[in-house]
């Protein structure tokens, strides 16, 4: 299939969903830590991963995300270590590498072999990792709030320029954000400490059969976030939120019905048949 990048310019409406009761669960990893999930939905499995500072129900089930996709899947959230309702360990070396391990150690206490997987800022840094440790447990990989950047400095002169501005609303959303009765600023630093470590590896996109969606907000960079993907990918789209800077392109009371049925109508036509 050739790669697509598509700027979208209209809104589109979101039909009204009927999906099943959230349900909250937990596993402890192999190194000791709880995990907290939510779960809603039933069938094919997606994977969601919310970004830094997030949480599994802020970032997928107050803004409707995990509900408009429940219908026809089993959305699986997970709270990353040091977020959320998940242990908040004060150790260093419980971070790192550990913070997308526990995706796929939470894939399998689930008995999930093979799953669509999306994630959000931080939760796209832990995408590019899994699909560079294991790219065959997943059906299609979609970016929100991120991507993959051009690590070549020329090829980063060649990336269109972006957008400049921000969403009048994002300081709002950065305010509501930073009030979350379930933030831990000592752990929040230890997952800012370790991120070199965490996410090192580079990806070699050659090896990505798979299809790839990001959606990014307007004013979020998209361009210098996708443009690597669009050139090395061979099955890419790209959407672009109007308007939209990085909270207010995911936050509940800002997110547009655009992210919502793009990744909806990206997941769905990419079910296997």
């Amino acid at each position: 299939m050739n790669r697509t990048i598509a700027f979208m310019l209209s809104v589109i409406a979101v039909p009204a969903f009927a999906a099943g009761e959230m349900k909250h669960g937990e596993m402890t990893t192999t190194d000791g830590i709880k995990i907290h999930y939510i779960e809603q939905g039933e069938s094919v499995p997606v994977v969601l991963v919310h970004g830094y500072t997030g949480s599994a129900e802020g970032n997928w089930f107050s803004n409707g995300v995990a509900e408009a996709l429940a219908p026809n899947h089993r959305v699986i959230a997970i709270d990353v270590r040091g977020h959320g309702a998940s242990d908040k360990p004060k150790d260093a070396a419980l971070y790192g590498e550990r913070i997308w391990k526990d995706v796929l150690e939470l894939m399998d206490h689930l008995n999930i072999e093979k799953a669509h997987l999306h994630g959000y800022s931080m939760g796209g840094a832990i995408t590019t990792q899994l699909l560079i440790a294991a790219p065959e447990r997943f059906i299609t990989a979609a970016y929100g709030g991120s991507g993959v950047r051009e690590r070549d400095p020329e090829l980063r002169k060649q990336i269109p320029a972006d957008k400049d501005g921000t969403d009048p609303q994002e300081a709002e959303a950065r305010q509501t954000l930073g009030g979350s009765p379930s933030r831990d600023e000592d752990a929040l630093g230890l997952v800012r400490q370790t991120w070199a470590s965490a996410f090192a590896k580079d990806i070699d996109l050659s090896t990505i059969s798979i299809p790839v969606l990001a959606i990014n907000g307007e004013f979020d960079g998209p361009n210098a976030k996708t443009h690597r993907l669009a050139r090395e990918l061979t099955d890419f789209e790209s959407v672009v939120l109007p308007g939209k800077s990085h909270l207010t392109a995911i936050m509940a009371g800002y997110i547009p019905d655009l992210y919502i049925t793009s990744l909806v109508k990206f997941i769905n036509d990419h079910d296997p048949k």
